[in-house]
């Protein structure tokens, strides 16, 4: 792999703290500026609505722009929104920073999961977004407990300000390492500045039943993941019994599972992806389930957690991936693959905050994490049954025709 591979990392860990970091910081915030802990959840769903819109948008925008400038103007911007939330004492404008750092997010995202994929050969997409991603499984694993960590010691607001500081080695690295080609062109194994369809031929591209299957499975697989992810906290000290003191080993836990997932699912992802998606969704409602039956046992708690994020990114990496096979658009087939994943991002949270809100208590996103996975496994095992079905009756007329012929 590219070593200019691994420089994208670096800023997707940046961003990756900066999306999950919530997840240790929501009741600080929430009791710091005198809102609901549902209400400071939203924090979460604002970011990923920015990430939807942003995604596509982003991704248009920057097809004028070398690779290089669009990816160190969406990182600079990024680490500007953050100082401005560090500083701020408004719910509202910590809230609309959110926003607009998600916008700043799903550009860079959008146009780095393009140049990743264009700098490897055309069958290494899986293993390429595996190193992308590692970035975000990197936060979840050191980033995201070290803000809960933080926040403990120093506030939320020191948090902010440590993604703002990790934000500028990444700008200096991709200012002097990723290639400057165009961002809107991808030739062969990413040959810069190869001729690619128009936008409104990308956008044609939507249009592709595969594509927006994968994209529905995507956002359901990412809404059962934040949806508990977003409210691990209460979870732990409410629900389970632990002391808050335990929240950064959780997620700790989470994340390592999370690095776990993503290393074995880029490696799988290229060769067989069906079997991975298939097994991985049985194995993740499966595990939902039995951690909001267990979600009372400390043990099962932690050993769960960490299954299931191992689980969530082999899942969702993977269809990243298949995102990007199915689309032929070069430009904004990471932006959708971005937007997808993060309409789950927005769902997941505002579901769980509903079901809290509606008093069923810090356990129900555990079950909204599983009606979310059991959604989609449904729509995909229909789906590739239906595609199976497809094939056999083309092979049967096929022969058919074939025979007819040959007794003409």
């Amino acid at each position: 792999m590219p070593f200019a591979l691994y420089l994208l990392g670096l800023a997707v860990f940046a961003q990756g703290t900066s999306e999950f970091m919530l997840s240790g910081l929501v009741p600080d915030i929430a009791r710091d500026l005198g809102v609901s802990i549902p209400s400071a959840g939203h924090l979460t769903s604002a970011f990923a609505v920015g990430m939807v819109v942003g995604a596509p948008l982003m991704a248009l925008l920057s097809r004028r722009f070398s690779r290089r400038r669009a990816l160190s103007a969406f990182l600079v911007a990024f680490l500007l929104v953050h100082v401005v939330g560090a500083l701020t004492t408004s719910f509202a404008v910590l809230l609309a920073t959110r926003v607009a750092g998600a916008l700043a997010n799903a550009g860079f995202l959008a146009v780095a999961l393009v140049t990743a994929a264009s700098m490897v050969e055309p069958n290494a997409k899986g293993r390429a977004t595996s190193v992308l991603l590692g970035g975000v499984t990197v936060a979840c694993v050191a980033g995201v407990p070290a803000g809960a960590v933080l926040g403990e010691v120093w506030g939320w607001r020191s948090a902010f300000w440590a993604v703002a500081l990790l934000s500028v080695p990444a700008v200096l690295a991709i200012a002097r390492a990723v290639p400057g080609g165009a961002a809107g062109t991808a030739g062969a194994a990413g040959a810069p500045g190869a001729a690619g369809p128009s936008a409104l031929g990308e956008l044609r591209a939507l249009r592709g039943p595969r594509l927006l299957l994968t994209l529905l499975l995507g956002a359901l697989v990412n809404g059962a993941t934040f949806c508990t992810f977003t409210y691990l906290a209460p979870l732990v000290t409410e629900v389970t019994g632990l002391g808050s003191g335990w929240v950064p080993v959780v997620l700790a836990l989470f994340g390592i599972g999370s690095f776990v997932g993503v290393g074995l699912g880029g490696r799988v992802a290229d060769a067989r992806p069906v079997p991975l998606l298939v097994c991985g969704s049985l194995a993740l409602l499966t595990g939902w389930v039995l951690c909001a039956v267990a979600a009372g046992s400390p043990v099962a708690v932690l050993v769960l957690v960490l299954v299931q994020g191992a689980l969530s990114f082999a899942v969702g990496s993977t269809l990243i991936a298949q995102a990007l096979y199915a689309a032929t658009a070069p430009t904004l087939a990471g932006g959708f693959a971005t937007a997808a994943f993060n309409v789950g991002g927005a769902l997941g949270p505002w579901c769980g905050g509903l079901a809290i809100s509606a008093g069923l208590g810090y356990r129900s996103p555990l079950w909204v994490s599983a009606l979310l996975v059991a959604a989609a496994t449904a729509i995909g095992g229909v789906s590739l049954g239906l595609s199976r079905r497809g094939g056999r009756e083309a092979v049967a007329v096929a022969v058919a025709r074939s025979g007819g012929d040959s007794s003409a």
